[in-house]
């Protein structure tokens, strides 16, 4: 399956969305869409994971280079994801105490200080 990498800007936020499958094939494409977008200036930045069929441990380092990336730069970096199987992933690998993971990207682009802008 494709992926497709659309962004957009929601509350001063850089939301990235993705959609398809983010494995070993498709992984670099992101790397290389993140690192753009933060070297572009982008500091808080949304990934969207609403769209996403899978998700392999590829596609999880991804994710986590690039949150390492923002938080050097001063910035802050949070997933959308309520699909119950992506959420496995990140529960099994403990992920979810590292990433802010948001319900919706409403949600994730609150500066209310629940949101990654906090």
């Amino acid at each position: 399956m494709e992926l497709s990498l659309t962004t957009r800007t929601v509350a001063g936020h850089t939301v990235l969305e993705v959609g398809g499958e983010v494995d070993v094939y498709t992984a670099p494409r992101l790397r290389e869409r993140l690192i753009e977008l933060v070297d572009a200036g982008a500091r808080d930045v949304v990934v969207d994971l609403e769209r996403v069929d899978f998700l392999d441990s590829t596609g999880l380092g991804v994710l986590v280079g690039a949150l390492k990336r923002l938080r050097t730069a001063q910035g802050t970096f949070g997933l959308v994801c309520a699909k119950e199987p992506l959420l496995k992933i990140f529960r099994i690998t403990a992920l979810d105490q590292v990433f802010p993971i948001f319900p919706t990207v409403e949600a994730a682009t609150e500066r209310d200080g629940s949101g990654p802008a906090s």
